[in-house]
């Protein structure tokens, strides 16, 4: 990548802005939402239920259309970067197939839709050693803890080499102990690929442990309401969660999601 596309920002949003219809009535999800997500950056999207968080990434992926303003992925357009492979996106529900193991699992998008083309750097079994599936290549979902079924399903997204990994709650499910656990070893994944995360959250304490920055969302209708930067040592463990500055920052997420 030369010097001129790395400054390009990965993801920029402009103005953008999405309404629903529903129980007769239209709702704002977004509105006047901008944004610039940089290249490698890890980005984490924070606010109350309905801010429209969800809705954002949805729209960052070509799930949903904006109906107003403009929004760039990788310098293309969010349709062009879908049929590049170039976006990752990995939901609450790892959505596996029950009757294939794990590693098959990890393999599918290699498989349909001329996936095998967009074969990335790392193969199916080096992508769950990666995530610490070593050994349970060979397992059927129904045989891997909720943490397990997880990491088989960041290992899928990843397969076909995305440069953007779009994350909606996805240790949001699991216990607290399974969730920091994989909240270092996300960040681990993170540096080793380099890519672009976003990354959804309810939780004020993951916001802050994972983020470079923080965007703040409000409600009625969906907009930015701050975006935080995360002044921590890039290098983190769970102990940063003790040091007064995580314990400042933390609290001010809050009052900030409190006024949202």
């Amino acid at each position: 990548m030369d010097a001129s596309s790395a400054a390009r920002p990965a993801v920029s949003a402009r103005n953008i802005g999405v309404r629903f219809f529903a129980e007769r009535r239209n709702v704002t999800a977004l509105q006047g939402l901008n944004i610039d997500v940089a290249q490698g950056e890890f980005l984490t999207l924070l606010g109350p239920s309905g801010c429209g968080k969800s809705t954002f990434l949805r729209v960052v992926a070509d799930l949903i259309d904006p109906g107003s303003g403009a929004i760039d992925v990788l310098s293309s357009s969010p349709p062009a970067a879908r049929k590049r492979r170039d976006i990752g996106f990995v939901f609450q529900d790892p959505a596996l197939l029950p009757w294939r193991t794990a590693l098959q699992n990890v393999e599918l998008p290699l498989q349909v839709g001329g996936g095998a083309a967009r074969k990335g750097r790392r193969g199916p079994r080096e992508l769950l050693e990666m995530v610490g599936l070593k050994d349970r290549e060979h397992a059927y979902p129904h045989e891997l803890s909720g943490g397990q079924r997880q990491r088989v399903s960041i290992a899928r997204a990843l397969v076909s080499d995305p440069k953007i990994l779009l994350m909606d709650e996805p240790f949001g499910a699991l216990d607290e102990i399974t969730r920091d656990r994989l909240n270092e070893e996300l960040l681990r994944v993170w540096k080793e690929t380099g890519l672009t995360v976003l990354f959804v959250t309810h939780s004020i304490h993951e916001a802050a442990f994972l983020g470079q920055r923080v965007l703040m969302l409000a409600t009625n209708p969906g907009r930015v309401r701050e975006i935080v930067p995360v002044d921590l040592p890039g290098d983190r463990t769970l102990a940063i969660r003790e040091t007064p500055e995580f314990v400042q920052l933390t609290a001010h997420l809050r009052r900030v999601l409190e006024s949202c």
